[in-house]
Order: structure tokens, then C-alpha cells, then sequence
């Protein structure tokens, strides 16, 4: 009797103890955080999948075999094997990935040489040039190619000459001013401080007391660098180089606004010309092939970086860090650490600046100095009748749509990113726990542009309970918020696990509830980290544009997208001005953000 009963009881012990865990407010917690995610990143996305197999209500323009509603795999064979399959997919494809190298290579050229200078030379000035080497990641990529048109465009396509131009007389070439190698450059520019970054923290970590041990015992210097210090380093080497070809290929505003005039398509911009002329299916054919490219290239990156031997640098013996000595040459060394800083940050301001002041673009002299583009009352004949950017109201507007957008997606990305936190370390070794933690990084995966494009399509009309939310402030929140999730998640994540889980059963154990614990216990003790993930989500929201491009409506224009619409227009000092404005509140924040992380550890 006893051992035929055995089976049975042991199977109630399992089904009282699941059910327990069930009805755990962690376990509640945890799933209604999976259901949020599903709705608004696993759904959006299977959506636009299946949305390439079913005719359109447009598609008549297409086909006369067009019956909306209905089955097919037209828009699929439009675009792999069609007679535009070339012009849709084929070079537009081949365009980024040529972006994504060509910025990968001189992001590791700048980057690395930047933070050997900084970490393993006696370069003067190494703290300060460490501080500068990453401001211009603080500045949107696609300011750098407004600045880059200022100097280098040239009147056959331009219009008016840029200065180079102004100065030399000399027109650069058009693949100088246009097309693949400014769009490069300027990436390059933008994205090298991640590559610096990761390398500057490897180069730190080794003792070069194994590189002196080498050279005593006879090794030549090349010799050491190969065997030595570039094994440690070449994890992030890989690292940088894969975020940074991740990042050049979803870029929008820099291959739009360099690539327009030369007719230089990549995917993301491709996929915006789509769906300006009202393809949506190709469109979201094309951002699948950009997703998948972007997991491809990511889970690379964790397959080549996870299967390298690792090596021993920190340890409890004593640790040695002896800077070579350039001599003579370190001032070359400090010159060309300052030059790209110039060319990077300070230049582009100077140049937005200069433009923002102009009367006539083109034309650079100080007698062509106005103030009317800031300051100018409505109706004056220099602006066509708008007032000056401080008069404005329409900027005035996008200038607060700006802050409260991104005040906005950051409380909520913060809020979502804390519960995720508490979730994912309350529930570790779960499946439930594994599967918050990988759905709230999939948004990381998805370029801007391609997750801007999905909720346009799934949020553009209404689907089960949820509203058609296009057009409205409340999507805009939306989209910022989850597609930037991960850096809020990770940020909770990160602060969840410094918080020790006695401090929570000492309060069970007097009797408190769930919600007073979390209000009086765990949120208190993790507010510093919610703040710095606040405060990341709200600069990358402040100067995103092609997360919104595809979004924004005349009543929820933004500063970014402001500038794009008064640059299309031809108005240069307007959108040079607004850039400005832009420049000088991501300084701002981002000193905020350093204060932030200051006070709370650092992140």
C-alpha cells in the first residue's frame, strides 16, 4: 500500500509546490511583464512577417491579381527575384554592408589608436584626451553629416558651395561630398569611441610586466605585441568591431542625408522610400533581412567571443602598468589625438554654429552675418516669413514634444527595466526568468528604422482591444520606450542583484505584503539605478530620429525631425540651428548623466 501510493503523493507534493510558486507575486510579476513584452515586441514582429504574405488594400497598384486579404508570396518574389530585384535589395544590401566594414575598419584604426596613445603611452594630457576621445558619440551621427555637407558639398549637386569650396576654389568631387566614402567617414567619426571604450578597458588590464619578462628574455617587439598583448585584447577588438558594423548598418539619418542626392541607397533607407511611396510589404520584407542581419552579425559575436580562450590579467598578485616612452614622437601622438577630437565635436559645432548666422548660405564672410534665423519676428522677408528659432512656435513646440517624449519613454523603459530586474534576479534558474530576460533584450536586435517601421505597421490600425495609435504622442512613447528596454533592463538587472535578498524576508517575516515590501524596502534601495537607466533612455531618446522618422505626425514633431524637414527644404540655418540647440542639450545631459552615475557608483 505504501509504495503504491508513493507516486501519487510524491505527484501532489509537485502539483501543491508549482502552485504555490504560481500564485507567488514574483510569479505574477513575471508573467504579466512576459505578456506586456509579447504584445509590444514578439507580436509586432511575427505581425510584419505575416503581413509579407497577405495582399494589401495598395497592392492593386501591383497586380491586377490582387485580391486584399488573400494569400501570396508576390511581394517575396518582388523582391528576390524580380527585375527590381537589384534596385530593392541587391544593391541596397550591398551598400550597407560596404557601410558597415568601411565604418567597422576606421572605427578599430581611430579607436585603437586613440586608446593605446591614451592607456599605454606617456602622451601628455592622457586624462583629458580620454574624457574628449568619446564626446562625439554624444552628438547624433546625423548632425556630423550636416556638418560634413557644410564643408564639403559642391554646387553641381549642393547648390551653393560648401566651405572648402568657399576657400579654395576647388569643388570636391562628388564622392568626396556624396555617397559611401562621407557616409564612412562620418559613421566612423561617430561610432569610434565603443571601439575605444572596449579596447582603452583591455589595454588597461594588462601587466606589461609580462610584455618586459618577454623582451629580457630575447623577443622581439612585434613578437611580444602578437603573442601577448594582442590575445588579450582581441575580445574586444572583435567586440567593437561587431557593434560597430551592427550599429552602421541600421544608420538612417547619415546615409539620408549623404546618400539622397547621389541616389546611395542602404537597406534603412530603402526601406523609408518604400514606405513613403506606399509599399509597406517590401518595406517589411526589408527590415526583416535587416534583423536578421543584425541577430546574424550579434549572435557572431557572442559565438566568436564566447569560444576564445580567456586570459588570466587580474589576479591578487601585484599588478604592474608601465606607460612606453614616445619620446619626441608623443606630441605627434597628442596632435593626432586632438585633430580627431576637432574634426569630430568641436568643428561641427563650430560649423552649425557659423551656418545658423548666415544670411546667404554659401557665403562665409562676417559681412554675411545675420541674426534673423534666432531671433527674427514673423513676416521677415530673410526667412520667407517664419520667425527666428526663439520666436518659433512650431520649433518652441518640437522642442518640447522633444523633452517630453523622452521624459516620457524614459519612466516608462525605467519602470519596466526595474520590474524586469526584480523578476528576472527573485526568479533566477527559472524558465519563466530566462524568458523575460531574453525577450527584454530582442529590441537591442532590431535596428531603429526596422523597429520604427514594425510599429507603423502593426499600430497603424487597431488590432484586438489596443486602438490605432498612429499619429498620436502616446506611439511615440511607445516605440522609444521599448526599443529602448534593453539598456533599462540590464540597468535593473545590474541593481537588483547588489540588493540582498534578506533585506526583503526580514520584512516578510514581520508580516509586510508584497507591495509594501517593493515600495518600502527594494524600490528605496534601488532608485539610483532606475535613475542612471532614466537618464540613458532619455539622451538616446533626445536625439533619435530614425526610431521616430516614420512615426512623427505634424503635431508630434521633434527637434531631430525638424531639422530633417528645414535641411529637405532647403532652410540650412534653421536646421543648423536646431542642431545647435540639440548639441548643446546632449552635452548637458550627458554631463547630468555623469553626475548621475557618479552618485550612484557608476554604471
Amino acid at each position: 500500500m505504501r509504495n503504491s501510493h508513493g507516486p501519487g503523493r510524491r505527484f501532489g507534493a509537485l502539483w501543491r509546490g508549482a502552485s504555490c510558486k504560481v500564485r507567488t507575486p514574483q510569479f505574477v510579476l513575471a508573467a504579466a511583464l512576459l505578456a506586456v513584452l509579447a504584445v509590444f515586441v514578439i507580436i509586432p514582429v511575427v505581425r510584419i512577417a505575416v503581413d509579407t504574405v497577405v495582399w494589401q488594400t495598395g497592392d492593386v497598384r501591383l497586380s491586377r491579381d490582387a485580391v486584399p486579404g488573400s494569400l501570396t508570396l508576390f511581394h517575396w518574389q518582388r523582391v528576390f527575384r524580380s527585375p527590381l530585384t537589384s534596385h530593392l535589395l541587391t544593391t541596397p544590401l550591398v551598400n550597407s554592408i560596404l557601410v558597415g566594414v568601411g565604418t567597422a575598419a576606421l572605427s578599430l584604426a581611430l579607436g585603437g589608436l586613440l586608446a593605446w596613445f591614451v592607456v599605454r603611452t606617456d602622451m601628455p594630457l592622457r586624462r583629458v584626451a580620454g574624457t574628449l576621445a568619446v564626446v562625439p558619440y554624444m552628438i547624433p551621427s546625423y548632425t556630423l553629416a550636416l556638418a560634413w555637407l557644410t564643408l564639403f558639398k559642391n554646387q553641381r549637386i549642393g547648390g551653393t558651395a560648401g566651405l572648402f569650396q568657399y576657400l579654395t576654389g576647388v569643388a570636391p568631387p562628388d564622392w568626396v561630398a556624396y555617397g559611401l566614402f562621407p557616409t564612412v567617414v562620418v559613421l566612423a567619426l561617430h561610432y569610434y569611441p565603443f571601439v575605444y571604450l572596449l579596447i582603452s578597458n583591455a589595454l588597461a588590464s594588462v601587466d606589461t610586466s609580462l610584455e618586459e619578462s618577454a623582451e629580457v628574455l630575447g623577443a622581439p617587439r612585434s613578437l611580444v605585441l602578437r603573442r601577448i598583448t594582442l590575445p588579450v585584447v582581441l575580445p574586444a577588438v572583435l567586440s567593437g568591431v561587431i557593434l560597430t558594423f551592427s550599429r552602421a548598418i541600421g544608420a538612417f539619418g547619415t546615409p539620408y542625408f549623404l546618400g539622397s542626392p547621389v541616389r546611395f541607397f542602404t537597406l534603412p533607407t530603402m526601406i523609408y522610400s518604400n514606405i513613403g511611396m506606399r509599399f509597406p510589404s517590401t518595406a517589411n520584407i526589408l527590415v526583416l533581412v535587416l534583423i536578421a542581419l543584425s541577430t546574424i552579425l550579434i549572435l557572431a559575436s557572442q559565438k566568436v567571443v564566447g569560444v576564445r580562450r580567456s586570459f588570466v590579467t587580474i589576479s591578487g598578485k601585484g599588478f604592474r602598468r608601465k606607460p612606453i616612452q614616445l619620446g619626441r614622437w608623443k606630441y605627434l601622438a597628442l596632435a593626432i589625438t586632438a585633430s580627431v577630437v576637432l574634426f569630430a565635436a568641436l568643428l561641427p559645432f563650430i560649423m552649425f554654429f557659423w551656418q545658423s548666422v548666415m544670411e546667404y548660405a554659401g557665403t562665409y564672410s562676417f559681412s554675411n552675418f545675420t541674426s534673423a534665423f534666432w531671433l527674427a519676428p514673423a513676416g521677415t522677408r530673410l526667412t520667407e516669413g517664419e520667425p527666428g528659432l526663439l520666436r518659433n512656435p512650431e520649433i518652441l513646440r518640437a522642442a518640447w514634444n522633444s523633452v517630453r517624449l523622452s521624459a516620457a519613454a524614459a519612466f516608462v523603459a525605467a519602470v519596466l527595466g526595474s520590474l524586469i530586474g526584480y523578476a528576472v534576479v527573485k526568479g533566477r534558474g527559472t524558465l519563466i526568468s530566462k524568458a523575460i530576460d531574453q525577450v527584454s533584450f530582442l529590441p537591442y536586435l532590431i535596428p531603429s528604422i526596422a523597429f520604427g517601421a514594425i510599429y507603423l505597421n502593426v499600430f497603424i490600425r487597431q488590432w484586438g482591444p489596443i486602438p490605432s495609435l498612429y499619429g498620436t504622442f502616446l506611439l511615440l512613447v511607445l516605440t522609444c520606450a521599448f526599443r529602448n528596454l534593453p539598456f533599462a533592463a540590464r540597468s535593473g538587472v545590474a541593481t537588483m542583484m547588489q540588493v540582498s535578498g534578506e533585506l526583503e524576508e526580514a520584512a516578510q517575516t514581520f508580516g509586510a505584503g508584497w507591495f509594501y515590501r517593493f515600495r518600502r524596502v527594494v524600490f528605496p534601495l534601488t532608485l539610483r539605478g532606475m535613475i542612471v537607466g532614466f537618464s540613458l533612455v532619455f539622451m538616446t531618446t533626445m536625439r533619435e530620429l530614425s526610431l521616430i522618422i516614420l512615426l512623427v505626425t505634424p503635431q508630434t514633431r521633434t527637434l531631430t525631425t525638424m531639422t530633417m524637414r528645414y535641411q529637405e527644404q532647403g532652410f540650412v540655418q534653421f536646421a543648423n540651428a536646431i542642431t545647435v540647440v540639440l548639441v548643446v542639450m546632449s552635452v548637458i545631459g550627458v554631463w547630468a548623466i555623469r553626475k548621475l552615475g557618479g552618485q550612484s557608483g557608476g554604471y
